[in-house]
This record gives structure tokens, sequence and C-alpha cells, in this order.
């Protein structure tokens, strides 16, 4: 008996001399202890708990060098390897983890839209969803802030920029003609399906220095990597027809749009002053096809065609027979990208775009004809060395070359054009100082072979996150961008435009809620003008134009506060001048309104499964020219007022009925007046207003989705 205790108190005493004893303390960056972290030995069953003093202590068996692992809830996971003796009375300081939900946001200047962003002021579905955007991208952008209404155009004015000042990118490859061609004070549309994009990235000032060429904003539409699901949509409207299909076979997938528009029933119905020799037409069609590699690498190709062609007598002052006009354009667009990953974590991005815009023109009895081939290449490196550091750089090559022949009645013809080729290089990074600070700062160079320039473009902002739901923001950038294919086609005696934002950022979001208020100042240089009517060969140009834009942004949206409600409200105040173009002092252009207020709601009505939807547009009147009175954009219009409802009807799960009203009140809005280019009997000219081309516009559109899925349509979720 005594030798089995013997034996038992010895086996006892060298199991007690084989554990080890580890132990320590888990605080955070201010010291505070961390209760809960979980504290272990990575491959075993040896571990604890942190305690409410942020101790921990437990007994391990193991020898030799092990890993030791501490993690906890949006802190990053801290790792030691040591050998076991030494993991003794540790002090081990977790950092914040700054990928979790609330860490700080790089955002100044910048709206997402899509469902994997931290921050999102809209998703993809409110294109399709605001009442007056009709399915048009470019329509529900205009209802955030920075953006001014110009309705007659239906292109993005942003922050006192002219529209040429935004440019247009589909993943990350430029598109040189995003927009349809139309008459003049007809509103264009962007010549792409809102449904094949998962996200979308505008920038309304100080944007990254992977961008250039753009004075005032950057949009950047992000396609769908994978479909969910094959399926087959059929859209019948008021105005043409739509068909969609989908096909996924393996790794690939395939998705193929064509739509037919035709405005003769409507402008039938709905007459106005112009007269339609031929009707607007316009016919287009998509192809998206998509490669999944392993490791998330993936290849797309992405192509567009798109074919307009009208020709219309339009009521003009000085014209007693009108102005006769003629469209004819053909547009085809190529993008290709691929990215994948590289040794030692690196991530390669690479594309190439391409377009062919052919257009005819026919103004009274002169025709002009213009082509454009351009093209755009990009190769783009990025690796996170931590999640603290991340770094990218790249670069790019635009090649654009441009041909107009013009032929006048009875006249010799005219042949002129140019050859625009632009080298640029970015380099950007990203430092997660802690959650709570964020700083990214990025260069961008560029060479312009016809300008014979070489410029330098420093781009830096930073965010602090002053609480859980609220953070500032601060951010600066210079800008260039070459003149306008309206200059370069008659001179290339020039200098890039350029300009300098400033921008100060405040931003509240809890869930379902955000609240943003953004001031900003831009300071042009170089701006070009001209001493004639309109720009042509005989005009002198010159780079000495200036011009300022500054103004506050508000955006507030809420979601289900009110029970199956969703509701935002965007105001943008602008003061701005520019001395510009053939302008003979600053002044306001007539693009700009210095008050701009959009109010957008949706309500889903359960029992009678569907979604009403309305959207209210005001914008204060814009300057023009009255010839008799002194002065230069000398007056204002009225007030611009636009009310817009919708309708969704859910027929059943695949089948949807749409209605939209656009300016369903009828407001009799103007945008500018045209006066007669001689005075009357009295010594006064007579003008004529520049109004749309119908006070209000109604559309019915049918949508029948054809899958395996029953719930593809779920009007819950739009």
């Amino acid at each position: 008996m005594k030798q089995i205790l013997t034996l038992i108190l010895t086996i006892f005493t060298i199991s007690l001399q084989a554990q080890i004893i580890i132990s320590g303390k888990v605080i955070d960056s201010k010291k505070q202890p961390i209760l809960g972290a979980s504290v272990y030995l990575d491959g075993t069953y040896d571990g604890t708990s942190s305690n409410e003093k942020g101790e921990f202590s437990f007994k391990t068996e193991e020898k030799g060098t092990q890993t030791l692992v501490v993690s906890f809830v949006s802190y990053e996971t801290f790792v030691k390897f040591d050998d076991v003796k030494n993991l003794k009375n540790l002090q081990i300081k977790l950092k914040d983890d700054i990928n979790s939900l609330d860490a700080v946001v790089i955002n100044a200047g910048t709206f997402k839209a899509g469902e994997a962003a931290k921050v999102t002021v809209l998703k993809p579905l409110d294109i399709v969803t605001t009442a007056n955007a009709v399915g048009d991208v470019l329509g529900a952008l205009q209802t955030l802030p920075g953006t001014s209404a110009n309705p007659e155009d239906g292109r993005l004015f942003v922050r006192g920029g002219n529209a040429d000042e935004t440019q247009i990118f589909i993943d990350g490859m430029r598109v040189f003609t995003p927009y349809s061609p139309t008459p003049n004070n007809a509103p264009t549309r962007g010549r792409y399906s809102p449904f094949l994009f998962k996200g979308i990235t505008f920038s309304t000032g100080g944007y990254s220095a992977e961008f250039g060429q753009a004075l005032s904003g950057v949009l950047d539409l992000t396609t769908i990597d994978k479909p969910d699901q094959e399926k087959t949509e059929i859209s019948l409207m008021t105005l043409g027809v739509g068909l969609g299909n989908t096909q996924i076979f393996g790794k690939n997938s395939l998705s193929i749009n064509a739509s037919y528009i035709n405005l003769k029933p409507y402008t039938d119905l709905f007459p106005d002053r112009n007269e339609f020799i031929k009707p607007f037409q316009s016919a287009s069609g998509e192809a998206v096809y998509r490669h999944s590699f392993k490791d998330d690498s993936m290849l797309k190709i992405y192509s567009a065609f798109s074919y307009t062609d009208l020709e219309v007598i339009q009521d003009d002052i000085n014209f007693d027979d009108g102005l006769r006009f003629g469209l004819n354009n053909r547009n085809l667009y190529i993008n290709s990208s691929y990215k994948n990953k590289i040794g030692n974590n690196w991530r390669i991005e690479s594309g190439f775009s391409f377009t062919k815009d052919n257009s005819t023109l026919k103004i009274e009895d002169d025709n002009i004809e213009n082509s454009e081939n351009s093209a755009h290449f990009k190769v783009k490196l990025n690796k996170q060395f931590s999640s603290r550091f991340r770094v990218s750089f790249g670069s790019e090559y635009f090649i654009t070359k441009f041909d107009e022949i013009y032929n006048p009645i009875n006249d010799q013809t005219f042949k002129y054009g140019f050859d625009n080729n632009i080298f640029a290089s970015f380099a950007e990074t990203d430092i997660f100082f802690s959650k709570n600070l964020a700083t990214k700062i990025g260069v961008r160079a560029e060479h312009s072979d016809l300008l014979n320039q070489f410029t330098i473009s420093p781009r830096a902002s930073i965010s602090y996150k002053t609480g859980k739901n609220a953070q500032f923001s601060l951010a600066y950038g210079q800008f260039y961008q070459n003149p306008s294919t309206n200059y370069l086609k008659f001179n290339e005696d020039f200098k890039a435009e350029n300009t300098t934002h400033l921008i100060a950022n405040f931003q509240h979001t809890k869930q379902n809620q955000i609240f943003r208020i953004e001031a900003y100042y831009k300071d042009y240089k170089d701006l070009v003008k001209f001493d004639s009517e309109q720009p042509n060969f005989i005009s002198n140009f010159n780079n000495n134009g200036t011009a300022f834009a500054k103004g506050i942004d508000v955006f507030w949206r809420q979601n289900g506060k009110i029970k199956n409600t969703d509701y935002w409200i965007s105001y943008s105040f602008l003061d701005t001048k520019r001395d510009f173009r053939n302008y003979p002092t600053a002044a306001t252009p007539n693009f700009a309104s210095a008050h701009n207020l959009s109010i957008v709601g949706k309500h889903f009505i359960e029992n009678l499964q569907s979604q009403v939807g309305f959207a209210y547009n005001f914008a204060s009147g814009r300057t023009y020219t009255n010839p008799n009175e002194p002065g230069f954009l000398n007056n204002k219009t009225k007030s611009f007022n636009s009310v817009s409802l919708n309708w969704a009807y859910l027929i059943d799960q695949q089948k949807i009925l749409y209605f939209s009203l656009n300016n369903a009140l009828g407001t009799k809005n103007v945008f500018g007046y045209n006066y007669k280019n001689t005075p009357n009997i009295n010594g006064n000219f007579d003008r004529q207003a520049i109004v749309p081309n119908a006070d209000t516009f109604f559309f019915v559109g049918f949508f029948w989705t054809i899958s395996d899925d029953k719930t593809s349509n779920n009007l819950n979720n739009l």
C-alpha cells in the first residue's frame, strides 16, 4: 500500500512539473482591460477567457515553441510565437479592427451605392424605383446633393461644373461617349442598363488619384460578378420593348439585353410645338460574359451597341419655318477587365475599353459627319500589407482620334479633327492609424501628346471618427482635364484646364439611417476662352479663363422608421461665377442654380402588393441674358418645380406592372429664353421661352421575369 501511494505521489509530482502556467493581461489601446477575450494555444484545447480585469491564466502540458492567440470582437487578433516557458505575465494590447463595421470610412466627396458598401446612400434598385428617374442611372443620381437640375439636358452637372467635367467609367474603364445624343432642349439618357450593375461610386469632388481627366466628378459603375440565377426578362412599355436573358454554365455566365424605343405613339398623343419628320427611335443591345477563376479571379467582357435616328423641325424664334435638325448616331462600346492574385498577396487588375462613335447631323441644309475612335488601357497593382496599410499604383494610356467633315450647302467641304494620346501613372496609399483615424494619400502624373504638357496632381484625404456613429473628413486635390472636343477640333494650342478642390464633410450613420453635410470650395484656372459667338476656325482662343464654386450639400435618408416607408432628402447651395468661353465678364453660368432640393419617398402597401413612390424636385432660377436690359446674364428664370409619381403592382412573384408620371402637376417650367436676332419696331428684342418638349411625361411598363426562382421579383426589396 505504501508503495502504491509513493507511485501515485511521484506521478502527480511529475505531472505538476510538466504543466506550465500561461498568464497575462489583455488591454485596449487606451490601456483599459478587455473582458471576455479568447486566449488559447493554437492547435490545442488549452485556453481560457480574460476576466473583468483583463487577466487570464491557464495550464498547459505543451512544450517548446507554440502559438498564442488572443482575439475579441472588433479588435485585431493578436498572435505570438514563443517558447511556452516565456508566456508568463504578458501584457497584450489589442488594436482596433479597422475592418469592423463601425470603423472609420474615407468618404469626403464620395457617395457609395451597393450592398457591399459599409455606408450606402443609394442601392442599385433605387435607380429603377425612383419616380423621376425612369430607370436611368443619371436620373437617380440627380436626386443626390451636389448635382444641379438641368432637365432640358439630362447630363450630370456637379458643383458648378458643366457636364463635360464629370467622367463615367465601367469597371474602372473610361466610357468616352456615355450619353445618347438628342436634339437641343431634349434630355439625354445614359446608354447602359442599370440592371447590369451591382454598385455605384459617385464622387462629387476630391476623388481618387486612380482617376483623371475630370474637373468636377467621377461616376464609376461596377458590373455584377456572377448572376444569382438563370432567367429571361421581358418588358413591354408605352415607348418600346425590351428582352433580356442570363445563362450560367459552370464558372461562366452570359447576360444579353436588347431594347427598342420609338416615340411616335407618344408624340401623336401629346403633340408639342416641334414637328417630327422622323420620330425619335433607338435600338440598343448589351452583352456581358463572365468567367470565374480560382482565388476570386475574374474575367469580364462587356459590349454595348446603340443606334439613334430622328429628324425634327424645331420651333425657333429666328426661323420662320422652324429649324430643321436631323440626327443619326451609331455607337459601339467594348470593355474587358481582368483581376487576379499574384505572388505574396499582390493583386493585379487590368482592363481595356474601346469606343467607336459615328454621328451624322443635318442642320437646315448643312451636313456634319463626325467619328470618334477612343481606347483606354489600364493596369493596376495593389497590396494590403496589413489591415492598417494598403498601397496601389498603376499606369494607363488613353487614345482619341476625332474626325469631322462639314458640308455646307453650295460650298466647299471642310475636314478637320485631332489625335490625342495621354499617358498617366498614379500611386495611392491608405493608412489606418486606428479604427477612428485614417488617411488616403495619392499622386497622379499625366502627359498629353497633343498639348505637349506634363502635369502632377496631388490628392489627400483624412477621416476621424468622433463617436460610435459620427465622423469628420477633409479632402484636398488638384485636377486636370484637356479642353473639350468642341475646342480641340478647331485649335490645339491649349493648356490643360485645372481646378483645386477643398472639402470638409461630417457624416452620422445608424442602422437604416444616414445624415451627411459637406462644404466645398473649387478654384478653377486655365479655362478656355474665345471671342466669337460659337467656337470655330476663326475664333481667337486662349487659356485665360477662371472660375470658383463654393457651397454646402446636405443629405438625409431613413428607411423603416415609418413602417414600410423609405425616403431621402437632398439639398444643395451653390455660389459660383465663371469667366470662360465667350463671357465678357465673370458671371454665374446659365447651367448653375443656387438652390437644389430633392425629396424622394417610397411606401409599400402590403394589402395591395404595391409600392407607391413620389419625387419632388426644386431648383432656383438660372441666369440668362436679356438684351433689352444692360448687362450680361442679367436675369433669372422662375424656379423649377416638378412632382413625379410612380406605382409598381406585383401581379405575381414574376410579373410587375409599373406606372410613372413625371411632372404630374403639369408645372410650366422655363429653362431660359431665345431672343430674336433683330429688334422689333419698338427697338426691343422679342423672346421665346425654352421649355421641355412635353410638360408631363407618362410611362407604363410590364416586366416579366421567367426563371426557376419563383420569388425573383419581390416588391418588399424594391
